[in-house]
């Protein structure tokens, strides 16, 4: 199986009741661990499909895609929490790049959210290392 038809079968399988369900579950614990996340730019990588970065207060916010294949979005649940305000960008995918070569200079990225990334990626070690690259020190991943 290619990676692009693991995307797909991925993107497939999100939308059944045990998707969704884990979906809405990875949403609400994202949206808590990046919600006071400090800095100036964030960056999801993969997953579009989960609004990562939708309870992030930093002004510069990214979601990224190593592939073509453009997923159908899925509507989400409000933030179970009232005090979760920001909403996320309007465009679902903002920037294409190859995770393993990630288009940021070092040291330049406050927070770096990774749904599913690592399992759908060509070298997951090699992200692992990019991420590493681009973080700031202190960053959160």
């Amino acid at each position: 199986m290619t990676r692009d038809e693991s995307i797909i079968e991925l993107g497939s399988w999100l939308k059944t009741a045990p998707g969704r369900y884990l979906l809405e579950w990875e949403q609400d614990r994202i949206d808590h661990a990046v919600t006071d996340a400090f800095g100036f730019h964030a960056l999801q990588l993969g997953l579009p499909e989960l609004e990562g970065l939708r309870a992030n207060r930093m002004p510069h916010r990214w979601v990224a895609c190593d592939s073509f294949v453009v997923p159908e979005l899925l509507a989400m649940p409000p933030p179970s929490d009232g005090s979760i305000t920001t909403q996320p960008p309007t465009e679902p995918v903002a920037l294409y790049c190859e995770f393993d070569a990630l288009p940021f200079p070092q040291h330049s990225v406050d927070l770096v959210v990774l749904p599913h990334a690592l399992e759908l990626a060509r070298d997951p070690h090699q992200t692992l290392r990019e991420v590493e690259r681009v973080l700031r020190p202190e960053g959160r991943v």
